[in-house]
């Protein structure tokens, strides 16, 4: 009896592995998730035709009619072996099925990859990323964005396009709200916290999505502030202020890179072979993909560069645009370029590789479906809620102030103004899935600070318009007060893409009402709401005070209610100048260095600007002194270090932002007059002091690109500076 137990032992056990052999076999490597990814990409494309790769590369849209009655009329029309698709919708059910259909009615099972605009938030919008950069807090940032990706993530988005890394410095382009402001490095820094808030260290994680750069590149370069519009931009320029983003966040580890609109030089960015395969492939060695912008292939025929679709789907795809975002061209012509020999199925092989790559890395094919949760597990979450109002608190920038804040007990208080109640605006532009009953107003916050009895309310005006009826309540409300507490700024969507405005000015009539309030006498605080910089030489000196609070998602009114009162020690510095008037623009801190420094300026208006990058107040006062370095003997190919101390004078906690700039005075390539190349941001108790490092690798942080892009360190002076302190030194 034994025996013939141990005998069927034995045969179950043969048996048993004799069947994991043949499954083994029969399990397609692609299928395989302890493979390595290289190996299963090779194994699926072997299997693929020619039709099954091109459908692959690209992408449709899916979510405009989120009513659950037509799930299946918003996939009918999408084919199931898409690779992409933009999800408009937070429906897991309608996502789901789209996978299903990709997953179960194909003949290889290949996921879709759904991506979407999270430029902010996804249901827990935070400030615009122009707000961010003031901020100077990275860390934070990185919280945010891994907020973001939790929420999309598991409300069936797995793909970001994000950060939007264009260096900007004409406020008059309404996507000047989606970057971090005017400095390449403060990009650079500002992007790969976004970056790797959203990637983390393992995609395959269900709490992450891909990150995607854009827009690349020089779209930020807009010709008077005008959207899609064509640029003529210097080699020197793109690699010393352009590329300089995009170029750290690769080395980040970004999976995707988006290209831009604009017309570079003559050749538009999404046929650029230059920028999409000599200078990112090749030389940064991008692994990832490469997505156009939204109908950007077929634009190339009113840019003049493609004659027709079939011309456009050949020169975007040949400079490096692996993915063709909505407009079809790829899908429609590709086996018609192939017969006629212009592409090759090598080359549509290492497109689509580039693709399946970041599906298998982000566990798509072992975990296609998204597990239907509900919202209070997802989104709007208490940890979300209270993230997004630091970063609220340490984004706003206190322009002004002539001793009126804090308000401590302020007695009564008119809050007048159109962005004194309002829910909608408030959250910015590009939005998601922000909805405005989840946002909380400046009236809202002000009231929960301060209580419903001390607060006299009037609207004064709209936006625009000429309408002055409301004037004279708003003129009331404040003579019954102690002080003013004005809210003005710009709808949201007078910022964003396809936004350009002519003037950084507000409308008239808000000017107007301002100046009406201003009669009274009463003490004014000017709150600000927008998502872009601001011509504010008018509306400043009629305030006491001026707070710009940008667009600041759905937990602003606490923060500015904060600041005002005290509770909150203000902490955002400008990433962007304001110019003292919009016929200034561009102006911008790091400007090459004039011919003549005493000449050439404005006859009729200053020259300078009205708060210049780096600006912004606290309630603390920051004294710096002992700016050293640890050598005096400082040499190539050796690092050093600068400090400087910093002492909080005043009685007040407060944190504090030291930039740190670099100057080379004399160089074979001029260089602006100055450049940030660090900066750290730190909590200071009153009266104590911190001591600020910055770490200089001379190869890094004080050589220069040439127009090749190639890094060149001169011996000879330099400047390295804070605040109102410079250090000079001679490098040998």
């Amino acid at each position: 009896m034994k025996y013939n137990m141990k005998k069927l032992v034995i045969a179950i056990s043969v048996a048993a592995f004799l069947s994991a052999c043949c499954n083994e076999e029969k399990v397609p490597v692609y299928r395989q998730a302890d493979r390595p990814v290289c190996d299963r990409v090779e194994d699926l494309l072997d299997r693929m035709t020619f039709e099954e790769k091109v459908l692959q590369l690209n992408q449709y849209i899916i979510g405009l009619n989120t009513n659950v009655n037509n799930i299946g009329e918003e996939i009918k029309d999408v084919p199931g072996g898409i690779g992409s698709v933009i999800y408009f919708s937070d429906n897991v059910e309608l996502r789901n099925e789209l996978q299903r259909k990709a997953m179960e009615e194909t003949r290889l099972g290949i996921p879709v990859l759904f991506g979407f605009d999270v430029i902010h938030g996804f249901r827990t919008v935070y400030p615009i990323p122009l707000a961010q950069g003031c901020s100077w807090n990275p860390e934070l940032v990185t919280e945010l964005c891994s907020v973001a990706a939790r929420e999309a993530r598991l409300s069936g988005t797995d793909w970001t396009f994000a950060p939007m890394i264009d260096v900007s410095r004409d406020g008059r382009w309404g996507r000047v709200a989606e970057c971090f402001g005017e400095d390449p490095y403060a990009n650079s820094v500002m992007g790969v916290a976004s970056v790797n808030g959203y990637q983390g260290d393992d995609l395959y994680n269900t709490d992450k999505v891909a990150a995607c750069l854009k827009h690349f590149v020089g779209y930020g370069m807009s010709q008077g502030g005008r959207d899609y519009t064509a640029t003529d931009i210097s080699m020197q320029s793109m690699w010393d202020t352009y590329l300089p983003p995009y170029k750290a966040c690769i080395e980040a580890g970004a999976e995707t890179v988006m290209s831009a609109f604009n017309d570079i030089n003559g050749v538009p960015a999404t046929a650029n072979h230059l920028f999409l395969t000599e200078i990112l492939k090749e030389k940064w060695g991008h692994k990832g993909f490469v997505v156009s912008d939204w109908n950007a292939v077929e634009q190339l025929i009113p840019q003049g560069y493609a004659a027709d679709r079939k011309e456009a789907a050949l020169k975007a795809f040949t400079a490096g645009v692996e993915m063709d975002m909505k407009d079809n061209c790829y899908r429609e012509y590709f086996e018609e370029l192939l017969n006629e020999g212009k592409i090759t199925e090598r080359q549509v092989d290492e497109a689509v590789a580039r693709i399946l790559s970041l599906k298998f890395r982000l566990g798509l094919f072992e975990k296609p479906y998204t597990e239907p949760l509900p919202e209070s597990e997802r989104i709007l979450t208490a940890d979300a809620y209270a993230a997004a109002e630091r970063l609220a608190e340490e984004s706003m920038v206190l322009l002004k102030n002539d001793g009126i804040l804090p308000l401590g007990n302020p007695g009564r208080i008119a809050v007048i103004g159109p962005m004194a109640k309002d829910k909608f605006n408030i959250v910015g532009s590009w939005r998601c899935h922000g909805n405005a009953k989840d946002a909380q107003s400046i009236y809202e916050g002000l009231e929960a600070e301060f209580g419903s009895p001390a607060l006299n309310y009037a609207p004064g005006c709209d936006f625009d318009g000429t309408d002055r009826s409301g004037f004279a309540l708003a003129k009331a409300a404040a003579l019954k007060s102690d002080v003013i507490v004005l809210c003005l700024g710009e709808k949201s969507a007078w910022s964003g893409e396809n936004a350009s405005r002519s003037t950084l000015a507000l409308p008239s009539i808000q000017e107007e009402l301002a100046a009406e309030l201003a009669s009274t006498g009463k003490p004014m605080v000017l709150v600000l709401s927008n998502g872009r910089p601001l011509e504010l030489n008018r509306l400043a000196p009629m305030a006491d005070a001026v707070l710009e609070a940008w667009q600041p998602g759905m937990k602003g009114g606490s923060p500015v209610a904060g600041i005002l009162s005290g509770r909150v020690n203000p902490s955002g510095k400008l990433c962007i100048t304001f110019p003292w008037s919009t016929g200034q623009v561009p102006i911008f801190y790091n400007s090459r260095q004039s011919s003549r420094p005493d000449q050439g300026q404005y006859q009729e208006i200053p020259s300078g600007p009205m708060y210049e990058f780096g600006h912004g107040l606290s309630y603390s006062e920051f004294v710096y002194s002992d700016l050293k370095a640890d050598s005096e003997d400082i040499t190539k190919g050796r690092d050093f270090k600068v400090q400087v101390s910093v002492t909080n004078s005043s009685d007040r906690d407060g944190y504090e932002t030291v930039l740190w700039y670099v100057t080379d005075p004399f160089c074979s390539v001029t260089r602006p007059v100055k450049e940030l190349r660090h900066f750290e941001k730190k909590f200071i108790k009153a009266g104590a002091t911190e001591i600020f490092t910055f770490d200089v690798n001379p190869e890094k942080d004080l050589a220069y690109v040439d127009s090749e892009g190639n890094p060149l360190l001169e011996s000879g002076e330099y400047r390295i500076s804070v605040n109102e302190q410079t250090l000079k030194f001679n490098l040998k």
